[in-house]
């Protein structure tokens, strides 16, 4: 996992009514702003690790490129918080659509969309891929002992990238939103196949978290944390099993249970 030295803080904790001065590790806030084909295109505040694949992973997203060969060349100015991105292909009209919501119901029942990327990049997912609950719980443990950065500030997310075995690469960021598009970027940048892939996640499943593993092509969402309906409800359309509040030997199946083995039996 790329790691960065924290920030730290003088703080006075208590226990009980007993305080102690101590020097407390805190989180890294960095702010990350995209020039497109040199134009302003959005500052993110995030985590200043793997910035190559946030920045990658985020422009895919959005809907502005599909494969990481779209991009002519990226360089990264971290002591003045710019990355510059030259792409190959000129993004006047994306640009005009890029901001404007639109609720429609493309190919599904009860899915909305609050942009137009979404509608562009979003797909159906078909795979095949199953485990069993005890692969869950493995799984989720490797995310929360891997997360030493977590262990110590408390104040970042963690996105993986796993097989049914094992996880293969975990990004993390003070943004749950920013740690899925560092994965992205990673899976991108080294033409990964995520037919046989599951993510494991940290975070709440939001619905724009939901509609970016949609993105990703991931047919699976494994996290420690609750989802909300919205997502459910595009989980449904979009074929993708959610797992929630994955802690210790419990978790919840909300969506597409036959890729859990125990539920077929």
């Amino acid at each position: 996992m790329n790691d960065t030295k924290q920030e730290g803080w003088e703080t006075i904790r208590f226990d009980g009514m007993s305080p102690t001065i101590l020097d407390e590790e805190i989180a890294t806030e960095f702010a990350l702003t995209i020039v497109l084909n040199g134009e302003e295109f959005a500052t993110m505040v995030c985590s200043p690790t793997d910035l190559q694949d946030l920045v990658v992973g985020f422009l895919a997203s959005e809907g502005i490129i599909r494969f990481v060969e779209e991009i002519k060349d990226i360089s990264l100015d971290e002591s003045m918080g710019f990355a510059y991105v030259e792409l190959y292909k000129n993004l006047d009209l994306m640009e005009q659509d890029h901001s404007k919501r639109v609720i429609g119901s493309c190919c599904g029942k009860s899915r909305q969309f609050y942009f137009k990327s979404d509608v562009r990049t979003s797909k159906t997912i078909t795979s095949n891929l199953t485990l069993s609950v005890q692969q869950c719980y493995a799984l989720m443990q490797q995310l929360q002992d891997g997360s030493d950065q977590f262990k110590r500030t408390g104040g970042v997310h963690n996105a993986g990238l796993a097989t049914i075995h094992e996880l293969l690469q975990v990004r993390t960021d003070i943004g749950r939103h920013n740690a899925l598009d560092k994965i992205y970027g990673h899976i991108l940048h080294n033409h990964i196949s995520v037919k046989d892939k599951l993510i494991v996640f940290s975070g709440r499943i939001s619905s724009e978290v939901l509609l970016k593993i949609s993105k990703i092509g991931a047919g699976i969402l494994l996290s420690k944390s609750a989802p909300t309906d919205l997502a459910l409800k595009l989980a449904e359309d979009l074929g993708i099993t959610v797992i929630g509040f994955a802690r210790g030997d419990k978790m919840n199946v909300y969506t597409h249970p036959h890729r859990i083995l125990e539920t077929n039996v």
